[in-house]
């Protein structure tokens, strides 16, 4: 009997373990993905740190056209969102710092003195159509032709800003650089060699 049931033992132990090595899912090596510049150092570039500035969405690219303005204006609008037109001096648009009041940021968390740029007019409530935005945008560039003027989008039920972008520049503006240049190291697959200067 001792003997009998020790066979029958090992024959069910063998019927199972063949039985699980039939349906165990068999696991293919994931494929190696590459895009080929990982090899090559050189094709490799360096974001330029110094005076690299952006303002808002879009800052990187070269100054909107007013139909481009106003397709931006037409997302807002079709988001729901109420455009706002605000303007601010070179000196203070950019946010580098805590601003000129000296206040201990070690306090007050998140804090900027030039988070907000002085609003033109009221919040256009209502607007249904782009090219009232961009009149007024005209408007404000013509009384403050060197200041940075952008085009908000608030959520009035969040009570949120959920877009804004550059809509003017001031005359003498020299942020402006183009993304091959704000970024250094020389490079066979094109860069921007050396790079620098203000961005924006």
């Amino acid at each position: 009997r001792r003997k009998s049931r020790r066979t029958h033992s090992r024959t069910n132990t063998s019927t199972t373990m063949a039985a699980l090595s039939a349906v165990a899912p068999v696991l293919n090596k994931a494929p190696v993905v590459s895009t080929g510049k990982a090899a090559n150092t050189n094709s490799m570039m360096v974001w330029q740190p110094h005076g690299n500035k952006f303002f808002e969405t879009f800052s990187l690219l070269p100054p909107l056209s007013d139909q481009e303005i106003a397709r931006q204006v037409q997302y807002l609008l079709n988001n729901g969102w109420t455009p706002c037109i605000e303007f601010e001096s070179a000196e203070k648009a950019y946010c580098d710092s805590h601003g000129w009041t000296g206040i201990d940021y070690n306090v007050n968390a998140g804090y900027y003195d030039n988070r907000y740029w002085v609003m033109w007019k009221l919040p256009m409530y209502g607007c249904t159509n782009p090219e009232e935005v961009l009149q007024e945008v005209r408007a404000c560039t013509r009384a403050f032709p060197e200041c940075f003027i952008r085009v908000a989008g608030f959520d009035n039920i969040k009570q949120v800003q959920c877009s804004s972008f550059l809509a003017h520049r001031p005359t003498n503006d020299r942020t402006f650089a183009a993304v091959n240049a704000r970024q250094a190291g020389d490079s066979p697959m094109g860069g921007g060699g050396g790079g620098g200067g203000g961005g924006g």
